[in-house]
């Protein structure tokens, strides 16, 4: 899988091609034809009943809903995800206790800055359509803190939870009474994972990093299989100030002899993944080189794929998720699972299509460019750093025709929000800034002062609280003749996204 090989688009010859742009990344096609051309075909193909929710409401059972609250509110008496003290130290020493559950597994270790979760649900749903029974671990969540803890493909139930967390409580205090610190919020549902997975049994895990990945508490598995999502800045104040100084703690996930799937990266960033590999005797499929896009065509509803893998050509697979940077996740996911089955290194085979196409056209990305009303259409969106936000800007200018986008914003204080706020400046007629209920929320009028300096006076309005910045929104929309078509994109922020899903009646 580390030898380049040849195609239409590149001369594996040519030194300078090792970070060469994707292989026939977009067709050059009429945009109506595609969709009504690829449409059709996708819904004649893959037709069927549409995917359920994939983020659960609160428990219908009182007496469970108050246990889990319980759960809740002593989980979140401890630091939270933005507070770190860089260490694996106690999450090691709760694994020790808990009999080292995370080595009752394989595991497909995650990482990168844009993309995590959708490729971890990707990979998920591949595993899960070759029979095999899956755990994963995402963060943060939408709604519902079960989210963050799934099992074939299902959030965790309520009541699972609420007993995993009673199994390894007794645990978590022993090494609390051990620590100079007591264990994060983040590694007590990191152990709650890896716990719950030994319990199931899961066959194969898929385990999204918090932050980082060298001193991540994710980072106490030997995955075989590492990947490495786009990597480009955010968390600058833990990780680095620059893609290769983030790309150097993101490495730390690559372990000895394992397969790395390398998506697309700045040249700095790539480097470095490259020299780790090879300090850990690693091998390494890359994106635009060992696998990638061919070709993606908009689609009623998504859009229509050929995917390139280290075992061949993937042909007619239907994506029910939007934007050119879903297609590239997709791409790394299926090498992923490929390289997991040891296809491209001691296999040259390619997996079944039938299975393939099976697993893609389920997948379902809550908070990704997803449509939760109509009339006027909103579309909610969890970016929250410039990159995040130009892949959504891009992908909904692809996929929906708005004669007018109506933006409601509401970010973290810690992020880059000028960065953000300028990527989705050309796409938005109008801005609604908001505040979500976090403290970490920047506040709606500083907010506010930075999108007047990017957007304008005029093209502003405030509302600090999001239930009438969304109406507020909506109002804009609904402003134009009925038949105009504006739409609304809620974004800034996965606590933002969530909070407006509950608000839009989607929790």
């Amino acid at each position: 899988m580390s030898e380049p090989r040849p195609s239409d688009r590149h001369d594996a010859s040519e030194p300078d091609d090792t970070f060469a742009e994707i292989v026939g990344e977009e067709t050059q096609r009429d945009p109506d034809l595609a969709v009504i051309e690829a449409g059709s075909r996708t819904l004649r193909t893959y037709g069927g009943a549409p995917q359920a929710d994939a983020v659960p409401a609160r428990p219908a059972d009182p007496e469970t809903d108050r246990a889990l609250r319980a759960v809740e509110q002593e989980l979140a008496g401890r630091w939270g995800e933005t507070k770190l003290e860089p260490s694996v130290t106690r999450i090691a020493a709760l694994m020790d206790v808990l009999g080292e559950p995370q080595r009752a597994y394989p595991s497909i270790h995650i990482t990168g800055t844009n993309g995590k979760t959708s490729t971890a649900r990707m990979i998920e749903a591949l595993l899960n359509a070759f029979e095999l029974r899956t755990g994963r671990y995402t963060s943060p969540h939408v709604q519902s803190i079960t989210e963050r803890i799934s099992l074939d493909g299902s959030p965790i139930a309520p009541e699972r939870f609420i007993e995993t967390y009673g199994d390894v409580k007794p645990y978590v205090e022993m090494v609390d009474a051990q620590q100079p610190y007591r264990l994060s919020f983040f590694e007590v549902l990191t152990g709650m994972a890896y716990a719950a997975f030994a319990d199931a049994p899961v066959d194969v895990a898929v385990v999204e990093v918090g932050m980082g990945g060298t001193w991540d508490a994710t980072n106490v598995i030997d995955s075989t299989v590492a990947v490495v999502t786009p990597i480009s800045l955010d968390h600058t104040d833990r990780l680095g100030s620059t893609p290769a100084e983030i790309a150097g703690e993101k490495s730390g996930i690559i372990k000895q002899g394992a397969t790395v799937i390398l998506a697309q990266q700045p040249v700095d960033a790539a480097q470095v993944m490259l020299k780790k590999a090879v300090e850990v005797d690693a091998t390494v499929a890359r994106e635009g080189m060992e696998f990638g896009v061919t070709s993606r065509e908009v689609a009623v509803g998504g859009q229509l794929l050929t995917l390139r893998g280290l075992g061949g050509e993937y042909e007619e697979i239907f994506l029910p998720l939007y934007g050119a940077h879903q297609a590239h996740n997709a791409a790394v996911a299926l090498a992923a699972v490929e390289a997991f089955f040891g296809i491209g290194a001691e296999q040259a085979r390619s997996l079944d299509i039938e299975a393939i196409r099976k697993a893609f056209a389920s997948v379902v990305s809550p908070g990704r460019l997803e449509v939760v009303r109509s009339s006027p259409t909103v579309v909610l969106d969890a970016a929250h750093n410039p990159a995040g936000a130009r892949a959504a800007a891009e992908g909904i200018s692809e996929a929906f025709s708005f004669s007018r986008l109506i933006g409601v914003v509401g970010t973290s204080g810690d992020k880059d929000v000028r960065g953000l706020l300028e990527a989705f400046e050309p796409i938005f007629a109008e801005i609604v800034v908001t505040q979500n209920s976090t403290d970490r929320a920047m506040d709606a009028d500083e907010l506010a002062a930075l999108a007047v300096e990017v957007f304008g006076d005029d093209r502003v309005q405030v509302e600090p609280r999001l239930d009438d910045a969304l109406e507020a929104a909506i109002t804009l929309a609904e402003e134009d003749d009925e038949y105009a078509g504006a739409g609304v994109l809620v974004t800034g922020s996965v606590i933002t996204v969530g909070e407006a899903r509950l608000l839009l009646g989607r929790g």
